[in-house]
């Protein structure tokens, strides 16, 4: 299994699971116990969570899963995912998360190389 750092936390990717985890708990403390099956965060993605001190909970991260799914079975391979006041753009076949941005990030800014865009 791949390793991963978080907040100087040495993680596994994650595989999504149910196993006691509070919605109050930080990403760090998620991503340590929640493993996403196939969802990876790229080195990026992670600098990006912690510089904009993004935090996702679990049922969050669901969602991401989900709207992953559904970019798959309508042939998108690059997309944007808006969810509330994030963006993530992601690889569809690798089910990585790219890069994340909040709202104050999103004005008058341009997303490139996507072809679809699932809203959740």
């Amino acid at each position: 299994m791949n390793k991963i750092m978080i907040h100087g936390i040495k993680t596994a990717t994650p595989k999504i699971s149910s196993k006691n985890i509070s919605q109050s708990k930080s990403f760090a403390e998620v991503i340590d116990h929640i493993t996403l099956k196939d969802i990876k965060f790229s080195k990026h993605a992670i600098q990006r969570l912690e510089a904009r001190k993004i935090k996702l909970d679990k049922k969050e991260l669901i969602k991401i899963n989900q709207a992953l799914n559904k970019a798959d079975q309508k042939g998108i391979k690059e997309t944007l995912i808006l969810m509330n006041n994030k963006a993530f753009v992601a690889s569809v076949k690798n089910k990585t998360i790219i890069t994340v941005a909040l709202d104050e990030n999103l004005k008058e800014n341009v997303f490139t190389n996507i072809d679809g865009a699932v809203i959740i």
